[in-house]
């Protein structure tokens, strides 16, 4: 398509609109704002200076999506009624497609407009529930609505699609969907305008070596920057995205607008009894070996059953990834990044039992409050305030905290990962942090090894008692024999018969089981096995009763006619039983039957064996009760569970 060319009605310089979609350019020489229509060419306007965001892009930068190549040609800057900026890049397509890279907070969207089918009208801007599924936009993923806001116009350079008004206000809505998706409602146009796409990193669209581009600094530096309440000097680490900053001189909320600093109110002290542990300006190196600097801490707080609990939060910053958390609570520490709150699968409504579902993972309230901003220091990229107040629901599957935090224009959703003291010692290079006390909501369990390592030996010894059954469940028979024991003397003195000699092999035990025909009466044998070379002798004991009788509640029996006696393994040789007995008829002769057998199967060693290697599995598992009873008890929901750990 032709250029058209045709100069700025504001001061007659030359511009041309390079792409047949541009509806806007900005004058390069003036920065007019000039809108081409079918009688020719309009100023819409001043835009002002672009506010210098450190963005990785710049107009001409080249790149790819889906396989078709684009280039970057105009750049609207928007401004959040919150305060903070944020760009639309829009990107020309070689073949036709006309696409918006969004970029906020170190975060990118490729969109592109999505007409919706005839007949479809979308709710209003106040119909809008934050929250909500959208299901008039048809997509591959349901899109829920994430946020809702007015967006003004600030700043613009090159070509833009749509006329651009400098200062005109506009309502929109940004929806979330799984895997990525993304999209935007645009309020500015009746019926409104939807786009749809998704969440990219600039390695999807081949730009993963673009860097922050080296501008000039603005007049306003942040050396040169002075406290409008003090005149205390004021060094802002991230000057370009900082909406609030507290002056560490005089404890004022200040205002930053483009370098511009205003006073608001004098910050009343800290209510917390912990002052901050890591100082504003230090840097952490975290996963990836992404290192983050503190730029902003808060004390922020929740009121549960009259008692009001405090806890700090430190913002990280790095140029490139943008902003991420770290969360000091009872000196248990967490690394916090922002999730996708459509990944987020919840069921019903919030309350006891209530949990939700992330990346295939089960995650149980823990907390549901109103989390107030109590005090800050140092610089924030929204206009917070001290007071701020917003829902605060936390889910919890140890060692991964999922929170959710609502307010009437917005919903987000943050995962954290539990960090001990020696990890946030060795990321900041610190050390004697203070030590934590209780239980953290997402404190992994650090005694498993007890009952999961502990447990294989439990598991070995059952192996080993499976393939060990067959084998040693073979006996053999040394002796069996009948004795007569003639009757005694008198009732006290025993009589005594030998059986035949029989050998034992070595490492086995030996049982010996006597059977003897009593009734209604005793018999008391004393078995003495006698080594016929060594003359070495071992003895057991084998009582035989047996009654038996009715009564009202029928016939009964106690006792048997056959009882054993066990011995361990004996040396190997020539033996001879010598059987000993009294018995309660003693007149009478008693006829006893005994049998010997080697390798006897006995059950009493392996359970001992398991009581034994029972014990540092059972601790372990009682321990992790006690440990998780200890965790619950600080949960509004304190209903005491076993949670999936890694």
């Amino acid at each position: 398509m032709s250029v058209l060319q045709a100069n700025c009605p504001s001061c007659a310089a030359p511009i041309e609109f390079q792409k047949g979609s541009t509806i806007v350019i900005v004058c390069p020489y003036c920065r007019s704002a000039v809108a081409r229509t079918d009688r020719g060419v309009e100023d819409l306007g001043k835009v002002a200076e672009l506010f210098d965001s450190s963005s990785p892009l710049k107009l001409g930068l080249k790149g790819t999506f889906n396989g078709q190549r684009f280039e970057l040609t105009g750049r609207a800057q928007l401004k959040h009624e919150l305060g903070g900026y944020w760009d639309e890049w829009y990107a020309t397509f070689a073949n036709g497609w006309v696409g918006w890279l969004a970029e906020a907070q170190g975060r990118f969207y490729m969109t592109f407009f999505h007409p919706l089918p005839a007949g479809v009208v979308l709710p209003t801007f106040d119909e809008l529930q934050i929250g909500s599924t959208v299901s008039q936009i048809p997509s591959k993923a349901p899109l829920m609505v994430t946020e809702k806001g007015i967006a003004t116009a600030a700043a613009a350079e090159g070509e833009i699609p749509y006329k651009l008004v400098p200062g005109e206000q506009n309502q929109y809505a940004d929806l979330s969907g799984i895997n990525n998706a993304f999209g935007t409602i645009d309020y500015s146009i009746s019926p409104p305008w939807v786009f749809v796409g998704q969440q990219v990193t600039l390695a999807d669209i081949g730009l993963a070596d673009a860097r922050p581009v080296q501008r000039q600094p603005r007049r306003a530096s942040a050396a040169a920057m002075g406290c409008p309440n003090c005149g205390g000097p004021l060094a802002l680490i991230a000057p370009d995205k900082a909406e609030r900053v507290t002056c560490p001189n005089c404890n004022s909320l200040l205002d930053v607008d483009q370098g511009s600093l205003k006073y608001l109110k004098t910050l009343s002290p800290s209510p917390s009894p912990h002052a901050f542990v890591l100082p504003i300006g230090a840097e952490g190196t975290f996963k990836d070996g992404v290192k983050f600097k503190i730029i902003g801490a808060a004390v922020r707080s929740v009121t549960v059953e009259g008692i009001k609990y405090y806890w700090h939060e430190y913002l990280l910053y790095e140029p490139i990834i943008g902003f991420r958390w770290l969360v000091h609570s009872d000196n248990h520490w967490n690394f916090v990044e922002p999730v996708n709150p459509a990944e987020v699968v919840q069921s019903g409504t919030i309350g006891y039992g209530t949990s939700v579902l992330f990346n295939g993972r089960t995650y149980r309230i823990f907390q549901d409050a109103q989390a107030s901003v109590e005090y800050v220091q140092g610089e924030f990229y929204w206009r917070v305030e001290q007071g701020e107040t917003v829902r605060a629901v936390d889910y919890v599957a140890p060692p991964l905290m999922l929170s959710q935090e609502m307010s009437p224009g917005e919903i987000n959703w943050s995962a954290g990962v539990y960090l001990t003291n020696a990890d946030i010692e060795k990321a900041f290079a610190v050390s004697d942090l203070p030590k934590p006390w209780s239980v953290a909501p997402n404190q992994p369990f650090t005694g498993s090894f007890y009952y999961t390592w502990g447990a294989l030996p439990l598991f070995l010894l059952l192996v080993i008692a499976i393939f060990m059954i067959p084998i040693a469940g073979i006996s053999r028979t040394v002796l069996s024999q009948d004795i007569n024991l003639p009757p005694l003397v008198n009732a006290t003195t025993p009589q005594a018969q030998f059986s035949q000699q029989f050998e034992l092999k070595a490492n086995r035990n030996v049982r010996i089981t006597a059977s003897a025909p009593v009734s209604n009466s005793w018999v008391d044998l004393d078995v003495d096995l006698i080594n016929d070379q060594s003359q070495e002798v071992e003895s057991v004991n084998i009582p035989i009763e047996f009654y038996s009788g009715t009564d009202s509640d029928g016939a009964w029996t106690e006792g048997g006619q056959t009882q054993d006696a066990t011995t361990s393994s004996l040396p190997a040789g020539k033996y001879t039983l010598r059987v000993e007995g009294t018995w309660q008829n003693w007149q009478q002769s008693m006829p006893v039957k005994v049998k010997v057998e080697q390798g006897v199967m006995r059950g009493i060693n392996f359970i001992c064996a398991l009581i034994v290697l029972l014990l540092i599995p059972v601790i372990g598992l009682i321990r992790k009760a006690m440990f998780e009873s200890r965790r619950w008890s600080e949960s509004m929901f304190g209903s005491s569970g076993d949670d999936d750990e890694e």
